[in-house]
């Protein structure tokens, strides 16, 4: 089974050991992928710098709270972007400003999820997330938008 390839936007690093300790428990098969700010993102994502071999998401978690470049910038790029806009984005935030959840589906986010304060909460919508969108939802083919 070809692991599904997973990027983590996420500067705190706390909160990236949680993530990586949830997506890692289960018998689902991915790799997670992890980059601290939005600039680094958008080089991941486009092959850039340190990240030429970098393979192509099938799914991104995006905080929006990033240093360089925030979550909406990125995600406003990545949906403006004909070779990354099918890629599902998920923004997992602390953020709970209705303003915050508007602009982000605005900007087509696939799903917006406010970080629980509570660890084994944490833990718990990680793995909801993962369950959901490796297991149920059909993602789209790893190889670029549709020619």
């Amino acid at each position: 089974m070809t692991p599904i390839e997973i990027l983590l936007v996420e500067d705190n690093p706390g909160d990236v050991d949680l993530a990586r300790e949830a997506l890692e428990n289960g018998k689902l098969y991915n790799t997670l992928h992890v980059v601290n700010d939005g600039e680094a993102a958008m080089a991941f994502l486009r092959h850039e710098g340190k990240y030429t071999d970098a393979p192509r998401p099938d799914l991104i978690l995006l905080d929006l709270n990033l240093p360089r470049k925030n979550g909406q910038e990125v995600l406003a790029e990545i949906k403006s972007d004909e070779e990354l806009k099918c890629i599902p984005v998920v923004i997992l935030t602390s953020s709970k400003a209705e303003q915050d959840i508007l602009s982000t589906y605005n900007l087509h986010a696939n799903c917006y999820i406010s970080k629980p304060i509570d660890l084994d909460q944490f833990l718990k919508v990680v793995q909801a997330i993962k369950t959901f969108w490796v297991t149920i939802v059909k993602l789209p083919p790893n190889n670029g938008a549709i020619k």
